[in-house]
């Protein structure tokens, strides 16, 4: 059985506003195997486009190697975009290793929560995957039970997108202060996901109007929304 650590502390930057939230990076990070175009950073697998896309979006000429100035750019970018990291799973077992969400057992969840407390300047949780068995926003459900929290639909459209209250500890005049965070469930950035990009019927609409329209433009498009900075 393989022990699944995950290698990174969250990196939560001073007045980060977004939070994105995975599971695990693939074994090889944990283990320090990485292959030749991966970082040594939050999403470093190269199989993983979600820097792919942020290069896309902004036009960054990232490095995609083990450079030191590699992770450098990808954290320059998130602290000028008040963007964190904090994927859910701390760790797990495996039979098989392999990146699979589904291949996971004996899942040692993050306190997400305590995180957003620490954090007030959070409002937006994007979670690279949906409610499927083993993904982030599946387990961040299972996670929001032991505080009493519930998840309140905004949009069914895909990227789905819900919201929550979260309350903080009683003021001086016992009173709890309300604090309303958005979660945006978007398509899985990793390549096992062009299949499901293939049957959203938007994709396809796109698709039929032009012919060498991808998989990767599709996320593309929809991250592009997610992925801008603000101010603050």
């Amino acid at each position: 059985m393989f022990f699944h650590k995950h290698p990174y502390e969250p990196y939560i930057p001073k007045g980060t506003k977004k939070l994105i939230v995975g599971t695990l990076p693939p074994p090889r990070f944990t283990t320090g195997d990485l292959k030749e175009k991966d970082v040594d950073f939050c999403y470093g697998s190269y199989y993983n486009s979600l820097w792919l896309f942020i290069d896309k979006i902004h036009n960054l000429n990232l490095r995609f190697d083990h450079s030191e100035e590699a992770i450098q750019q990808r954290k320059d970018f998130l602290i000028s975009h008040h963007i964190g990291v904090c994927d859910i799973v701390e760790s797990c077992e495996r039979e098989k290793i392999d990146a699979s969400d589904l291949g996971m057992q004996n899942i040692v969840l993050r306190d997400l929560i305590e995180y957003l407390k620490q954090h007030p300047t959070i409002d937006t949780l994007l979670f690279t995957g949906g409610n499927s068995k083993n993904g982030p926003e599946y387990f961040f459900r299972q996670h929001i039970k032991k505080y009493d929290i519930k998840l309140k639909l905004i949009s069914n459209e895909i990227p789905r997108i819900h919201v929550f209250e979260l309350n903080h500890d009683l003021n001086k005049s016992n009173e709890a202060k309300k604090r309303f965070i958005k979660t945006v469930s978007l398509t899985s950035p990793s390549g096992a996901a062009n299949r499901a990009v293939g049957s959203i019927p938007l994709y396809r609409q796109l698709k039929k109007k032009d012919p060498k329209f991808t998989t990767f433009d599709f996320r593309v498009l929809q991250y592009k929304n997610y992925f801008i900075k603000e101010d603050i």
